[in-house]
């Protein structure tokens, strides 16, 4: 029986990659063959020469259609195999790969937001609504807004065989978490890309905008961010590593901006020293300092050894490149100091 796959894949636009995806009809599940799309319309391609690639990479159900049909997640490549410049999963292959035997582990927190038309789902026509405080995991219908399309969003992740741990209402009207993890790199990078097509495809069903914007909202409000946990091997043994990976991040201002500036388009809007967030290009860490960088849960130096807390990358960051940069980063300076 013929089965519906809906091909997933990153294009080209910039700042902020977008989404895009396609269907084809298929015979079966038991082959998913490499495709092909129009690069000139995706920022990917000159007219002139616009065929691209793309090779699939992860196949999960499709749990809006249901039955057999499947969701198919690929990578962008040239016509003669290489990958494509938009391809920031084949960079982070290479380096996961480098230093595997770290055994990284990735837990990435979603923050997003709802737009019903021009404004924030929750805020009233030709106003603001009460300040943010209440709403932060909030119930009841002054607090919460848009929580069907949440529930539907989670249940359909679960559906899909998602590595989904959680969700939650965050502190601005309209505004959610949900979290994936924990998982190694390209699991935790995948699995984000595909809840995030489902988070999109999910709102539309309700006429709702669902936005990765840094700061959705100018003001007395909070950005949104997608704060990145992360740990190796070591760092889940000792709390020695977790200093130095710690330390590696602020190693020098150039490593700063290198990080910052390739942490999602807007950041120095929501990285302002305000709103649960450090300045965009002052690095610090601390223990349970939600003001800091990167955080050190107070668990973590209670029990001497776990994970630690990016919170610098925005929600709008591409997945594959805020796991490749900590991955080269605090696996290169834990190598170097021998805690492996």
């Amino acid at each position: 029986m013929a089965i519906k796959a809906e091909y997933i894949w990153i294009d080209g636009t910039k700042p902020t990659a977008k989404l895009r995806s396609k269907t084809r009809v298929l015979p079966n599940a038991d082959k998913i063959p490499t495709w092909g799309f129009d690069g000139s319309s995706t920022n990917q391609a000159e007219g002139h020469a616009s065929d691209r690639v793309l090779a699939p990479v992860r196949v999960t159900k499709d749990p809006i259609r249901g039955g057999d049909n499947i969701l198919v997640l690929c990578e962008v490549n040239e016509t003669d195999g290489t990958p494509h410049e938009s391809n920031t999963r084949a960079l982070l292959r290479g380096v996961a790969e480098q230093y595997e035997a770290q055994e990284s582990i990735f837990g990435i927190e979603q923050e997003y937001t709802f737009f019903k038309g021009s404004r924030p789902l929750g805020f009233p026509e030709g106003g603001f609504p009460a300040p943010q405080g209440g709403y932060y995991c909030g119930v009841g219908a002054e607090e919460v807004f848009g929580r069907e399309i949440v529930e539907l969003h989670l249940d359909r992740c679960i559906d899909a065989g998602l590595a989904i741990c959680g969700i939650n209402a965050e502190v601005m009207p309209g505004q959610w978490e949900f979290q994936i993890g924990p998982v190694d790199a390209l699991t935790v990078s995948d699995d984000m890309w595909i809840a995030r097509y489902l988070l999109y495809r999910t709102a539309e069903e309700f006429g709702i905008d669902a936005t990765l914007d840094a700061k959705p909202a100018r003001g007395d409000w909070n950005g949104a961010g997608a704060h990145t946990n992360f740990s190796t091997k070591a760092m889940r043994e000792g709390y020695d590593a977790i200093i130095t990976a710690c330390e590696s991040l602020g190693a020098s201002q150039e490593l700063v901006l290198e990080h910052v500036t390739q942490y999602g388009a807007d950041i120095e809007s929501r990285l302002t020293g305000k709103h649960e967030t450090a300045p965009w290009n002052v690095y610090s860490y601390g223990v349970s300092d939600r003001g800091a960088s990167v955080r050190i849960p107070w668990q973590v130096e209670v029990e001497q050894k776990g994970y630690i807390e990016d919170r610098r990358p925005n929600a709008n960051v591409d997945p594959y490149v805020v796991t490749r940069l900590l991955i080269n980063t605090c696996c290169a300076a834990l190598e170097k100091a021998g805690q492996v």
